[in-house]
Parts: C-alpha cells; sequence; structure tokens
C-alpha cells in the first residue's frame, strides 16, 4: 500500500484476476487456527460422524454468508470493507464501534491468539520455562510489530516467504494421517454425555470454533474494488476458495481421526505434534511443531498488516484517533497504527497469561463481538435494499430474502452461544466494546480527513 497522495486518496484499479483472487480468499482463511482448534471441537461434540459434520456445515454457513457479501460488495465496492458497509446502512457511530472493534478486540485478538498456538508448538522444540507459550507469544508480537514498522516490503517478504511453509504444514498432515499412519491404539471409551440438551450445548461450542477456523474470508471484502469484471468474479472466487478450504479442513480432520483416535484427538493439546509423533516419532513431532509455528507466525504477520490498515482508516475518519491516520511515505506502512496494534496484542498476550487462558480463552475473548458485528453485515443487505433500492446490483444473494435471514439467524445462535457456554473471557471483550462506545459518546465526535 502507499500513502494517501497529497491530500486524495490513491483509487484501487481493477488488477486482479479470478485465480488471483481465489489464491488471495484461500490464504486469508486457511491460517494457524486449523492446527489448534479441531482438538477442541472433538472435545465438544464427543462424536466422530458429528466431527465431520460441523466442519462440512462450517462450509455451507461460509458459503451462505459469502452470497451476501458478495451482493455487498459488488453493489458497494471498498477498500472500506465492511466498515463501509455498516456506514452506508447504519451511520457513522455503528462504523466507529466497528472500527474500535477491529482495533481492540477482533484483530488485535486473532493476533494474541495465533501468537500463542505459535508459543504451544515452539514450545514443543524449545521450552522456554513455565510460562513457556506466553513468552514465545510475546517475541512473535514483538519481532513482527517492529518487522511491519520497517514497512510493507518487509512485511510482504515475510508473509510470502511462510505462506508456502504454512501449506506445507496441512499436506504434511494430510499425508501423514490419511496415508502413512496405522490403525491408531484402542483408547477407553469416552464417558456418556448428559441428553440432548448437552448435545445441543456440544454442537453449538463447536460452531463457535469451527466457524472462527473458516473467518478470513469476509476479508475478500477489503479487496473487492480491485477484482477484475467483479460482477460475475467476486461471488465466483468465494465460493471456489471456500470450497477448497472445506475440503481441506475436512482431509485435515480426518487424518487426525486416522492416525490418533478420536479419544486421543480430544484430549491433544497440540493435535498435529501427536499425530506425527505416533507417526514418525520425535523427529516428526519437531518438524510439524516447527511448520505449525510457522504458520501462527504467518497468521499474526498477516493480521498485523490487515489490522494496521482499518485501523488507520479509523484515525482518517475519527479526529480523536488521528495520530493512527498518520501514512509514512519512506516505509509506506501507518507506523502509529502498527505500534498501538501491537501494544494492544502485547496487553491481550498478558491478559493470557496472567488468567492462564491462552489460546482457547483468547479465541473466546473476540467470538461476541465477532459475531455480533458478522450479524450487523447480514442486517445490512436488508436496510441496503431499502435505503438503496436503485443501486445497481451486479450480483444479487439467491433465495433473497431466506438466504440471507439464514446467515443472520445464524449469526445470532452463534453469538449466543459464545455467550452461554463461553461467557467468562466473552464478557471481557464485549467490556472493551463498552469503553469505546463511552469514548464515542463522550469525546469521539470529531472528524479528521474523509469519512469512509
Amino acid at each position: 500500500m502507499t500513502a494517501p497522495a497529497s491530500g486524495q486518496d490513491n483509487q484501487p484499479r481493477a488488477s486482479l484476476s479470478l485465480t488471483d483472487a481465489v489464491a488471495m480468499i484461500v490464504g486469508l482463511i486457511v491460517g494457524a487456527g486449523i492446527f489448534g482448534t479441531p482438538a477442541i471441537v472433538a472435545g465438544a461434540v464427543e462424536s466422530e460422524a458429528l466431527l465431520v459434520t460441523v466442519w462440512v456445515a462450517g462450509g455451507i454457513f461460509s458459503i451462505i454468508g459469502a452470497l451476501c457479501y458478495a451482493e455487498l460488495a459488488t453493489a458497494f465496492p471498498s477498500a472500506g470493507g465492511e466498515y463501509h458497509f455498516l456506514q452506508k446502512a447504519f451511520g457513522r457511530q455503528t462504523a466507529f464501534l466497528y472500527g474500535w472493534a477491529r482495533m481492540t478486540v477482533i484483530v488485535a485478538g486473532s493476533i494474541a491468539v495465533f501468537a500463542y498456538l505459535f508459543g504451544d508448538y515452539m514450545s514443543r522444540i524449545v521450552n522456554l520455562g513455565a510460562n513457556s507459550s506466553a513468552i514465545w507469544a510475546a517475541l512473535v508480537v514483538g519481532g513482527l510489530t517492529i518487522v511491519n514498522y520497517a514497512g510493507i516490503r518487509e512485511a510482504k517478504i515475510t508473509q510470502n516467504l511462510f505462506t508456502v511453509l504454512e501449506v506445507g504444514g496441512l499436506v504434511l498432515i494430510v499425508v501423514t494421517g490419511l496415508i502413512i499412519a496405522g490403525e491408531p491404539p484402542a483408547a477407553a471409551p469416552a464417558a456418556a454425555g448428559g441428553g440432548p440438551w448437552y448435545m445441543g450445548a456440544g454442537i453449538g461450542s463447536a460452531m463457535v470454533f469451527v466457524l472462527f477456523t473458516y473467518g478470513g474470508w469476509n476479508d475478500a471484502a477489503y479487496i473487492s474494488a480491485e477484482v477484475k469484471d467483479r460482477e460475475k468474479n467476486m461471488a465466483r472466487a468465494l465460493l471456489c476458495s471456500i470450497g477448497i478450504v472445506t475440503l481441506l479442513y475436512v482431509l485435515v480432520n480426518l487424518a487426525y481421526l486416522k492416525g490418533l483416535g478420536y479419544s486421543a484427538m480430544a484430549r491433544s493439546d497440540a493435535v498435529a505434534a501427536d499425530l506425527l509423533k505416533n507417526v514418525l516419532g520425535s523427529t516428526g513431532e519437531k518438524l510439524i511443531s516447527f511448520m505449525i509455528a510457522i504458520a501462527a507466525f504467518t497468521s499474526v504477520n498477516g493480521s498485523i498488516i490487515v489490522g494496521a490498515r482499518s485501523n488507520y482508516a479509523l484515525g482518517r475518519d475519527w479526529s480523536l484517533f488521528g495520530f493512527l491516520g498518520k501514512w509514512d511515505e519512506k516505509s509506506g506502512s501507518p507506523r502509529n497504527a502498527i505500534v498501538v496494534q501491537g501494544v494492544i496484542a502485547l496487553a491481550l498476550v498478558a491478559f493470557g497469561a496472567i488468567y492462564n487462558t491462552g489460546f482457547k480463552g483468547l479465541v473466546e475473548y473476540s467470538l461476541p463481538v465477532f459475531w455480533g458485528f458478522f450479524m450487523l453485515v447480514g442486517v445490512a443487505l436488508f436496510v441496503l435494499r431499502a435505503k438503496e433500492p436503485n443501486a445497481p446490483r451486479p450480483f444479487r444473494v439467491p433465495g433473497y430474502p431466506v438466504v440471507p435471514a439464514i446467515f443472520v439467524l445464524t449469526c445470532g445462535y452463534l453469538l449466543w452461544s459464545s455467550l452461554t457456554y463461553h461467557g467468562k473471557h466473552a464478557f471481557v471483550g464485549l467490556g472493551v466494546l463498552a469503553v469505546g462506545a463511552v469514548i464515542m459518546l463522550v469525546c469521539g465526535r470529531g472528524v479528521s480527513g474523509k469519512a469512509g
């Protein structure tokens, strides 16, 4: 990205082909989460059939959401993505809360989550003591904040280099679990569940983590203005990429099941490393731990790149955060936004260490805020159909209003699930959002630069 030229924004050009868009969206979705969440999901559903079902259901839900986003992104293309949709539908106050949430909860939370996953796996290679995961997490957040502060060139080189290793780690898991591994050792049968209510609670809890792992396709909205022939290619890119990722995620879970067995998978705190250790011994464990640490490293770096730029947009629209809206021409990056984001992420890493929450607790921290705004974007589709009925809509959601209603209701269910089954840490994230609302009401009404 480049700095705005003398008070005017450089306009994004339609330079991405369908193949480019699919590759980019797959890269946004596939992250380190698939190495950490399958064991949590397995522990929640307590059935192999349900385990596979919830991962398939996650792909189906993501396709439904992608259809809604395809209409919004082709009707209102903007580098502002969801921020832009929410502002057009609900006004500046809602857009401010979303920008605040991305800065303090959604993106900063993702950085801390992936940093902890990096720490969990690096600790398998080099253990730094009692708080090894937290120490590694702090080191990766601090180090990559410095890399991004240096400039976008350094950040992009880092991202491209390690993305190859990230994909290689998934391929290694699938090949090891489905082809090389023999039958897993017999395990004691799991304890009986608590009846229909328990099963419903398990599925609700599991879906929260499944859809966290599928998260990232919604960021395709930020490239909507740069896709060639977006009237056709935006929807195609979203559907193709989610289909590819769904297949890959199901294969990875089947590999864990075949290589470890259900009970061992559900009990594991580093499921991919345990699979490789069972099949290839300690060398395999260290190899996959390193590759997964690299995947988490890549996810941290990608979140820093995207998050800093949304914080920059918030700073341009609101004078209270004007210091975030400064672009450094020499580095080609919003340096102030990068530093602030790094500090918030480090604070969340410290929170995870103090309260011993780690990866799972930090995912829970961001869940209700994430699903609440996701639901609002779905509602925005209905609002904008009413407010701007004559706006060109090259792509319309098939099955309107039923399909977007399913998306909104599912987001509402997941918001409820995140509060019901993960309330302890989830309410902390809501508290941070409430602080943003107070700031906006008390002293955040000024405008700096262009809105939107």
